[in-house]
Parts: structure tokens; sequence; C-alpha cells
């Protein structure tokens, strides 16, 4: 799959149609996409996320969401904390 829209930094339309929201700690790696990046979305076992966009250049991955939900606050906040 490769990014078909991504004018918002925290949302990324992929070229199958699905929309995924990035999570907020992870927005930085997606500077570095360009639209001919390789990407995969994968299931992953995390506090608050399960899946994950990788980029098979690379291998860096950032968190997601379907772009229709929004993050849970308190738990976005203790992760950004811990870092």
């Amino acid at each position: 799959m490769k990014i078909r829209k991504h004018s918002e930094s925290h949302i990324v339309e992929l070229d199958d149609g699905s929309t995924w929201r990035v999570f907020p700690g992870d927005l930085d790696v997606t500077l570095n996409w360009r639209p001919d990046t390789e990407l995969k979305l994968v299931r992953i076992n995390d506090e608050v996320s399960s899946h994950a966009i990788v980029s098979e250049t690379d291998n860096s991955r950032v968190r997601v969401i379907p772009g229709n939900e929004n993050w849970p606050v308190k738990e976005v906040r203790t992760i950004l904390k811990e870092g």
C-alpha cells in the first residue's frame, strides 16, 4: 500500500481507501514517508492500538486507530509522559 493522502499530520489515507489516525507520539515518523513509500498495515498488541502502519523501506512504524475514532486522552497522556 501507499499513501493516497496525508494532508493532516495525524491522518493518513492509504491507497486502499482506508483512513487511519496516527498516535500523537509517532507523528514525527510519518514525516519521513514519501508518497512512493511502501507501507503495510499490521495487527499489534499495544495498550492503545490494535494496528500499526509499517514502512517496508526502513521498518519504521506508527500506531494507528481507524480515522473515525479518537484516541483515549488519559491513556495517551500517560504514554507520552512515560516517553
